[in-house]
């Protein structure tokens, strides 16, 4: 079987001013265009055109200030990641969760065997407030 290359829901531009954004913080489309568009000759209207797709989207948030929009991350990596995960398995068809962590089990092994101890001290906190959360209500 090859190895072909898969297409995220968002493209290559997209996610590097995601990127950007989350590093750096607010910035309008000139500052954009600095970091990203010059190194990839890229056209100011090609980072402009990307930053008003994402705010489309909702993966940003915009204010005028003076004559330009500021653009800021909507939401955070972590949760466009879960979200991303999740479009990605239903288009599959994996919507029971057991092919999903079993397929994430294996990758995260895959890249660093130490990711498997990560993963359980993840699930250990999560199950630690869970348990906390849940003996508030009581």
């Amino acid at each position: 079987m090859r190895n072909k290359e898969i297409h995220l829901p968002l493209g290559e531009l997209e996610i590097e001013v995601m990127e950007q954004l989350w590093d750096a913080g607010p910035a309008d489309v000139k500052s954009v265009h600095e970091v990203l568009g010059k190194a990839k000759q890229r056209s100011l209207n090609t980072v402009q055109s990307t930053l008003e797709r994402l705010y489309r989207k909702g993966l940003l948030a915009r204010e005028k200030q003076s004559r330009a929009y500021v653009y800021s991350p909507e939401v955070g990596r972590e949760a466009l990641l879960v979200q991303t995960m999740g479009q990605i398995a239903n288009s599959l068809g994996a919507q029971d969760s057991g092919t999903l962590m079993a397929s994430f089990v294996e990758l995260a092994e895959r890249d660093d065997p130490a990711n498997l101890e990560r993963l359980q001290q993840l699930i250990d906190a999560q199950r630690r407030r869970r348990d906390s959360e849940a003996g508030q209500d009581e």
